[in-house]
């Protein structure tokens, strides 16, 4: 009792006690309110997403499974009055995906044919140089293919005695052409017949002497483009010697598949290049399209006429066309970018922006297709002028769409919400607020091109890949991914004509990449794993060779 009687001692138990006290009480309010504020927090249902990958539905905060990214929250404000069959993105989801929207607004459709050919030499100004009397060729003044020659020039000698017996008979009949002058006449045109000229006809009369040997005469300018004959040949009459071509005008025979056709025309301006001048360019008009379409290369050929000063172009160049050609009776259609449409078969599918919405908004719409203009689509039917659509990363709606169980374009009607990561929830799921459901189940990988979408034993099980096919023009664009979407199952084939890489959608449960690549190997064009067969590869045009 000492102790306490002592005032030091008292009033260090005091501290003590209130320190203690204090203790308490302020210890005790935070984790009333640390833990009420847990409850409201769980209360609010959270979902977390990737702006990379908007498909990902969380309950909590974390990494993205797929590129390992932080996960966002997941704005849900706004959604109870938002389309059920429509799909909401964030802001900085739809930013950080790099969609992008434009609006759709009327234009005057222009389609760009672009066509592949070569010079080739007018079939009018062909000529065969023939001998026009029978003998022995005694010598060749022209000897060798590719030398010019011109109208009169002398080709070669010929030795007979055809010829011999005709000048005697001139000679003896300029004796007597004051008293028969007819049968003067019929001996010089005998001499005529046989493409003597006047002048030689009268060198032949003056010297009085019978030459062994005519000159074979020129009877056009051009280029030899083959030689038929030798020295000391025996040629008949009417034998050819010498084929000659004449390049003061050639023909470019463009080939033009079967679904360019509709869009040309004769009398169409074609501009075109050939790739031995580069820096020169040169046009056209169409004079004539082949009503016949070459059944082992599936295309018809298109010939423009044009003059050649100086002889630039040269039989067998390379060049490549450009027809512009206007669509008239699609005048004032609506006109969308290819990256915008979305195919599944037969459909064709874009995503609009639904109007007086704060954050992005979009539902899926069926649209019908005309023509492609390029890099662009002329809309025939289901949209509107002034609708804003999806223009870039509409496969990253689509996603978000099939994941979430709304309209898309491999499930029109939508369906059940896909949830195949642990912990991964969607906005309206039952336990959004809580935990995965007991049922959940991890995927071997954090692939998420190949989740089955939808349910059932029929469903789309989605997969994309990326081979590289060997090609060189936009005519092995074409024909590659046709090649590609012929397989059953195949939704999107892409060719890039500069990576030489084909970027392929399917339906994993119809086809495979395997069948794939055989169908493209078969067109002509080798693949990572087959090799186009020889005679596949010898049918292609000549622009398309890619084999050194």
């Amino acid at each position: 009792m000492k102790i306490f009687s002592n005032k030091y001692v008292r009033f260090s138990l005091i501290l003590i006690g209130g320190i203690l006290l204090g203790w308490i009480f302020f210890h005790s309010s935070p984790a009333k309110e640390e833990k009420h504020d847990h409850a409201a927090e769980t209360a609010k249902g959270e979902v977390w997403t990737c702006a990379m990958h908007p498909q990902i539905r969380m309950d909590k905060p974390g990494k993205c499974p797929i590129c390992a990214m932080d996960l966002i929250p997941l704005s849900q404000s706004g959604t109870a009055e938002m389309d059920q069959a429509a799909v909401h993105l964030t802001k900085e989801a739809a930013q950080l995906a790099n969609v992008l929207t434009s609006i759709v607004s009327r234009q005057n459709p222009v389609k760009e044919v672009r066509l592949y050919g070569k010079v080739q030499t007018d079939e009018r100004l062909l000529q065969n140089q023939v001998s026009f009397i029978s003998g022995r060729i005694e010598k060749l003044l022209v000897n060798f293919t590719g030398e010019p020659v011109r109208k009169g020039q002398p080709l070669a000698l010929i030795y007979s005695p055809e010829l011999v017996t005709a000048q005697q008979e001139l000679l003896e009949a300029a004796k007597t052409k004051q008293t028969h002058p007819e049968i003067y006449e019929a001996a010089k045109e005998k001499l005529r017949q046989w493409k003597l000229t006047d002048s030689q006809i009268s060198t032949i009369e003056s010297s009085g002497n019978v030459r062994s040997t005519i000159e074979v005469e020129s009877t056009t300018s051009g280029i030899i483009t083959a030689r038929r004959v030798n020295n000391g040949d025996y040629v008949g009459q009417g034998s050819v010697l010498y084929e000659v071509s004449d390049l003061s005008r050639v023909w470019i025979l463009f080939d033009a598949y079967e679904s360019d056709l509709p869009f040309l025309k004769n009398g169409d301006k074609i501009d075109f290049t050939v790739q031995a001048l580069p820096g020169s360019s040169f046009a056209g008009t169409i004079k004539f399209i082949d009503p016949v379409i070459d059944p082992v290369n599936r295309v018809a050929k298109v010939r423009v006429e044009i003059g050649n000063p100086g002889s630039k172009l040269k039989p067998e160049m390379f060049v490549t066309g450009l027809v512009n050609a206007n669509l008239r009776e699609l005048q004032d259609k609506l006109v969308i970018p290819r990256s915008a449409v979305l195919w599944t078969g037969k459909r064709s599918v874009v995503y609009v922006k639904q109007p007086d919405s704060e954050e992005p908004v979009f539902k899926i719409r069926e649209v019908e297709l005309g023509p492609q203009l390029g890099n662009s689509y002329v809309v025939l039917d289901g949209l509107a002028d002034g609708e804003e659509i999806v223009t870039q990363s509409a496969f990253s709606v689509d996603a978000a769409a099939q994941l979430e169980g709304k309209p898309s374009m491999m499930n029109p009607s939508g369906g059940k919400k896909a949830s195949s990561m642990p912990g991964m929830v969607m906005p309206g799921d039952d336990n959004s607020g809580g935990s995965a459901p007991a049922n959940a189940k991890p995927t071997d990988n954090n692939d998420m091109s190949g989740m089955d979408m939808g349910s059932g034993s029929g469903a789309a099980k989605m997969e994309h890949q990326t081979i590289k096919v060997s090609g060189n023009c936009d005519q092995c664009k074409q024909r590659i991914e046709t090649a590609a979407k012929s397989v059953s199952g195949v939704i999107l084939a892409d060719w890039n004509t500069e990576t030489k890489m084909l970027h392929v959608q399917f339906d994993g449960a119809k086809t495979n990449l395997d069948d794939i690549q055989k169908a493209v190997a078969k067109a002509g064009h080798d693949t990572e794993k087959y090799k186009a067969s020889d005679a596949a590869y010898k049918a292609l045009p000549e622009c398309c060779k890619y084999r050194k």
